[in-house]
């Protein structure tokens, strides 16, 4: 027994002495050199085209903004960095700034990203008669503005400005007749432009009922519905405002060409919505040539009026109240890739072919959203499983997805057919009102409103029109 004792304890100081002198090996070799904690690899100085850039080491982000028509594609910028450390693409390298670009700073052991974005000023920075901006999309390049009910469109005497070096063929403050659309050149060094301006005053065609809980439109409430409302009535001569009740109590929908359903108050819908009467009566609408705009929260309606099968309604809704935050990095756009003719998107402000923005980042916002949610939930699959098992046509969704096979937000029912009934506009960038956060500060204004307005009024004349 003492002999085996000895033997263990002998093999124990082996084993010790063996990791000793893997220990006295790992002090010996290590290069403290290897690890460098304390070199900046911050970007010193970025130059476009002997313009400085904005440099933001905090977010790793660097702008730059050149004159309009310079050539973006092949530039090489002048880049300063602090001293023992290299850079990826190489000073010197000619640059294609059409997209962001990445560059990677290395330090020893540690490196920094940068995303760069280079661009160039627009042509036209401010386009108004009287007091009253225009929207500018300098993708389609369209000029558009709607004057006041009444107004003479042919003698207006518009305002322009224009980035620096450029000039145009119309002349700002000269009277000009809008009756119908005027195009005119934007020039600079080796560069033309055609650019359109569409002035109009207040639709007169279509009657448009805005429906919604509230007994008047006065008693509406809420901020977003009051906000949707007053451009509604501001834009389109034969608005009118029906309340469920009013159906309920056997108002006629006769010579309603649409009626629009902004409900933001609740994810649920309320009782009066479901009520057999009324469903019954909106049914009856549609069946006589009626059409349905259903936006946000009301896009749940469809399911109510069996626009689509039982249990096939959004499967995802939901939304803050009140706003517990604002839109953070980038701002919230959606995708309609391959739908870009299509009558709802005509004249979007685009950032890319097929996408727009909707909520500016640093907006706050409720992020109102009842849409479907592919393939995730619901046993969809894809965009196809969808319209096979709802019936309508997918048409939007958010802006990463060009697939249109990750989310709805924007569909139109029946899908496939000419004499489209109903539209439904469900995400939660889709948002009239910009509340104050939590703690009572106020959102910046959106500079994507006139977006939401365009896609409303291009929505409401396309069914108007079916």
């Amino acid at each position: 027994m003492k002999k085996i004792i000895n033997k263990q304890i002998g093999l124990l100081t082996c084993v010790l002495l063996f990791l000793a002198s893997l220990l006295s090996a790992c002090e010996d070799n290590f290069d403290e050199s290897a690890f460098v904690t304390n070199v900046s690899v911050n970007i010193n100085s970025f130059t476009v085209n002997n313009i400085s850039a904005e440099i933001n080491n905090q977010e790793s982000k660097i702008t730059a903004t050149l004159p309009y028509g310079t050539d973006i594609t092949a530039i090489v910028p002048e880049i300063t960095i602090p001293n023992g450390t290299t850079i990826i693409p190489k000073i010197g390298t000619s640059i294609d700034f059409s997209n962001t670009v990445t560059y990677n700073v290395y330090g020893g052991n540690i490196f920094k990203k940068y995303a760069v974005n280079v661009s160039t000023q627009k042509p036209i920075t401010s386009f108004k008669i009287g007091e009253l901006s225009a929207s500018i999309n300098h993708n389609s390049k369209v000029i558009a503005l709607t004057m006041p009910e009444g107004t003479d469109l042919t003698a207006l005497q518009p305002t322009l400005e224009l980035s620096e070096g450029v000039t145009a063929s119309i002349t700002s403050g000269s009277t000009i007749d809008f009756s119908s659309p005027v195009k005119f050149n934007v020039i600079s060094t080796g560069l033309t432009e055609e650019y359109t301006v569409n002035i109009t005053t207040p639709l007169s065609g279509p009657v448009i009922a805005f429906l919604g809980t509230s007994a008047s439109k006065q008693a509406i409430s809420n901020l977003d519905e009051i906000a949707a409302s007053d451009w509604l009535f501001a834009n389109y001569s034969g608005a009118q405002y029906i309340s469920f009740t009013d159906i309920k109590n056997g108002a006629s929908l006769e010579g309603i060409d649409v009626i629009w359903w902004h409900y933001d108050e609740a994810t649920s819908l309320p009782t009066i919505a479901l009520d057999a009467s009324v469903t019954t009566a909106l049914k009856t609408y549609q069946t006589n040539g009626g059409n349905l705009l259903l936006t946000t929260f009301a896009s749940q309606y469809v399911e109510a009026l069996n626009i689509v099968p039982s249990g096939k309604g959004p499967n995802n809704v939901f939304g803050d109240f009140p706003p517990n935050g604002f839109v953070d990095g980038n701002s919230w756009g959606m995708s309609f890739v391959s739908h870009e003719d299509h009558p709802i998107f005509l004249g979007l402000d685009t950032f890319a072919t097929g996408k727009a923005n909707l909520l500016e980042a640093g907006t706050f916002r409720l992020n109102h959203t009842a849409w479907w949610f592919l393939p995730d939930w619901g046993g969809y699959n894809d965009g196809a499983g969808w319209r096979e098992q709802t019936g309508g046509n997918n048409l939007a969704s958010e802006a990463w997805d060009d697939g249109l096979n990750g989310r709805v937000t924007i569909a139109e029912f029946p899908g496939g057919a000419s004499d489209i009934k109903t539209v439904v506009i469900s995400m939660g960038a889709y948002d009239w009102y910009n509340e104050d956060d939590s703690s009572g500060t106020p959102s910046q204004a959106n500079g994507f409103i006139d977006n939401i307005k365009l896609l409303t009024a291009n929505s409401l004349n396309y069914l108007a029109d079916n």
